[in-house]
């Protein structure tokens, strides 16, 4: 398979390139994270998908087996470029896989989307919810093989292979490991398109889980 990643040297993305290796192409902002997407077998592509045109990213993305949105604007970062990384990169993307013909894509969002911020909370986790429900309502209205993944807390200890996969689960946390290996599930099972899933981790082996759907 030829698999698009946004956002490629992210975390997830990278482990996830490492297990496609040569089947992935990681799209990244800044040409010194070339060198790293490329050690893990992968390809990368220079891409600002907050400059970058429908055209562009359609040239890049035509021919793929799937897109995976996997990008954010990250720590740090303001309520600005949280709307236009993690909700207009998404569109972004989108627009360029329809204008491309390429039907299968993968969101990664985070769970805690798809439900308004609590009052009182933090005003950048704020901005950043806020956005991922916005470009999981854009999704949603495409006439596209959309997935959309709602991983717990993140962290960066190693995998165990075992998940909790399901539209809605209690909250919990989830090695980024496990969250790419859930994704090549994802990838490789098309009974789980236009379906939202929240993921934890849990007891049970993520590809027994998925191949369940």
């Amino acid at each position: 398979m030829r698999i698009i990643i946004a956002g490629g040297h992210g975390k997830i993305a990278l482990r996830l390139a490492a297990r496609l290796r040569e089947g992935a192409v990681g799209l990244v902002r800044n040409p010194a994270h070339v060198a790293d997407v490329e050690a893990t077998g992968a390809r990368a592509v220079v891409c600002d998908l907050e400059r970058a045109s429908v055209e562009e990213v359609a040239g890049i993305v035509r021919g793929a087996d799937a897109v995976v949105f996997a990008a954010g604007a990250g720590p740090g970062s303001g309520a600005a470029r949280k709307d236009t990384v993690d909700r207009g990169a998404s569109v972004l993307l989108a627009d360029a896989a329809e204008r491309a013909g390429v039907r299968r894509f993968i969101q990664i969002s985070s769970m805690g989307a798809g439900r308004p911020p609590a009052p009182g909370g933090d005003e950048a986790w704020d901005a950043y919810i806020t956005a991922k429900t916005a470009a999981e309502d854009d999704l949603r209205r495409r006439d596209l093989d959309w997935t959309i993944l709602r991983p717990g807390r993140l962290t960066d200890e190693p995998g165990t292979g075992l998940v909790r996969l399901a539209p809605e689960v209690p909250p919990g946390a989830v090695p980024r490991d496990d969250v790419a290996a859930v994704v090549m599930a994802l990838l490789d099972n098309p009974g789980t398109a236009r379906r939202t899933y929240e993921l934890v981790s849990g007891d049970t082996p993520v590809i027994d889980l998925v191949a369940t759907e």
